[in-house]
């Protein structure tokens, strides 16, 4: 829980507050948008709650602050209940966002997708408790697919929990060298018929992209939705190669998805003939 006398001076006067050990990592404005917003390099509170569903989105964002900056002034014991309850929360039926983001991970989302064959774990999220008992009760975990070195967090103690095979790219295998599952080259990887590994280097030299049904796109810090702008966006900076992370923003004009499920930056829903569009913008704009 955070410290009020950390409470950054931007948050306006009210219930909630975020305080000075906030990294930044964007998690709460995804969660709750009316409550929080960017403020230099941190998050803060420009609108308190004024109904139900504000405060229960405010709560989310609490709980899956990876470094417990969200505090409150009086706690509501029964809407931080309802809120934990949520996750893993439900995006579409079978796929669900986890919350509980991870420090270790900088704050990245990770999600996780039900299947009659062995459900996935897609990054990892904080190791705890709720999570592991929710996981069970949805059938436990198969398959861990790590989209690059930077996300890779408690997935170890999932897999040792779950007996679960990890899948990361060689060239990211520095982070998880007991990976069970090792992914070569630039080729994608069919699994099945409905799963696809999509090489994306260009952030990281491993990094990789999971298709799920032709639909979601699992996109690690590859590719993200931008709110504020309006379209889709990747990463400027901290990239180990510009030109092969273009080659890999290009090679997703022959993908088609409807879902973008991101570590960082915001998720988003479009037709797949509207997503192909913004992939279109977005590489056009970098070339």
């Amino acid at each position: 829980m955070a410290n009020f006398s950390k409470r950054l001076v931007s948050n306006i006067e009210g219930n909630f507050f975020v305080d000075s050990t906030c990294i930044d990592c964007d998690t709460c404005r995804q969660l709750a948008p009316t409550t929080f917003v960017e403020d230099g390099n941190y998050s803060t509170v420009f609108h308190q709650p004024e109904n139900k569903t504000e405060e229960s989105e405010a709560y989310q964002a609490l709980i899956a602050c990876p470094v417990g900056s969200i505090g409150v002034l009086e706690h509501n014991d029964f809407e931080f209940t309802k809120a934990k309850a949520s996750f893993p929360m439900e995006l579409e039926t079978g796929v669900l966002y986890n919350g509980f983001n991870s420090e270790k991970s900088f704050g990245a989302n990770s999600y996780f997708v039900e299947h009659p064959e062995g459900n996935w774990l897609i990054d990892s999220p904080r190791y705890v408790k709720h999570l592991v008992d929710a996981f069970k009760e949805r059938g436990g975990i198969r398959y861990i697919f790590l989209s690059h070195e930077d996300d890779v967090a408690d997935a170890s103690r999932y897999a040792k929990v779950f007996e679960a095979t990890r899948i990361i790219h060689r060239e990211d295998l520095r982070a998880l060298p007991e990976a069970e599952w090792v992914v070569e080259g630039e080729d994608v990887v069919q699994v099945g018929p409905e799963f696809s590994f999509i090489p994306v280097p260009g952030h990281t030299q491993g990094s990789l992209a999971l298709l799920y049904n032709n639909r979601f796109l699992f996109s690690g810090d590859h590719l993200w939705w931008d709110p504020i702008r309006g379209q889709l966006d990747a990463p400027s900076v901290l990239i180990w190669d510009k030109e092969k992370l273009m080659e890999s923003l290009t090679r997703l004009l022959d993908v088609p998805f409807e879902w973008v499920l991101p570590g960082h930056g915001h998720r988003a829903y479009f037709e797949a003939k509207t997503m192909r569009g913004y992939v279109k913008a977005l590489v056009e704009l970098r070339a």
